[in-house]
């Protein structure tokens, strides 16, 4: 069993897990736990044989909590990787690592914001307000890190900034995140089914350019709340 890659959850103990049909297992003996953390060393204890990997589910998300590996492997793996990381050459690398991501980030935000543009479609007298409004979700949406549908590569950037729009609409102009749903099965689904029905007929009076004074325009309400600044827009020009 030891000899074998495992996915588990949390057990009932410290050093207890449980397989995927709920049966309690033990480590071996000789086997520690390596936290999260550190990426680099956690892919090579991976890679250098079997290993129990732990990972939680709360509400949607899958949260790591460690990996379970035999402790002459991580010990050893530990060391190595320390002592690459004093190499001044790794933290060249490092560097220009960052400095690569920071620049596909800034790119995928700007596409990004382009394609909720796109989404929402707004008449030419809208323009400005669509502008403020895609910058606004981008802004949301984009950053690594926020578990959004905009940081999946599963389906089209289109989808993405379609979806996302939806739920930050969902977010900003419903009262979604204050009602009580009972805890039964399909009703979250089904609320926010509505929700989005209700959002997709906000975004029809923008796109049919129907006149809506400023004080009335929730869309300018919610900027307003979030404290978007016109200067936060990325140039898609």
């Amino acid at each position: 069993m030891p000899f074998q890659n495992r996915i588990c959850r949390p057990g009932p103990d410290a050093r207890s897990l449980r397989d995927q049909q709920g049966a309690v297992l033990r480590p071996p003996a000789d086997w520690v736990l390596l936290p999260p953390g550190d990426a680099l060393l956690t892919r090579r204890v991976k890679a250098a044989g079997p290993t129990w990997t732990v990972q939680e589910k709360r509400g949607n998300k899958l949260f790591s909590r460690g990996v379970w590996a035999p402790l002459a492997r991580v010990t050893k793996l530990r060391a190595e990787v320390l002592l690459e990381r004093q190499d001044k050459a790794y933290g060249k690398r490092l560097e220009k690592g960052r400095a690569q991501r920071a620049v596909a980030q800034q790119e995928y935000a700007v596409d990004f914001t382009t394609a909720v543009r796109e989404f929402l479609s707004f008449a030419p007298g809208y323009a400005e307000l669509s502008g403020l409004v895609a910058a606004a979700i981008a802004a949301h949406a984009t950053p690594v890190g926020s578990g959004t549908v905009a940081r999946t590569k599963r389906i089209p950037i289109e989808a993405r900034a379609a979806a996302a729009t939806i739920a930050w609409l969902r977010h900003q102009t419903t009262g979604y995140d204050h009602l009580h749903i009972p805890r039964v099965k399909g009703m979250r689904r089904e609320v926010r089914r509505m929700l989005a029905e209700r959002s997709r007929q906000l975004l029809s009076s923008y796109r049919a350019g129907v006149v809506i004074e400023p004080g009335q325009c929730l869309l300018r309400t919610c900027l307003a709340i979030t404290g978007l600044a016109q200067d936060t827009i990325h140039t898609v020009d």
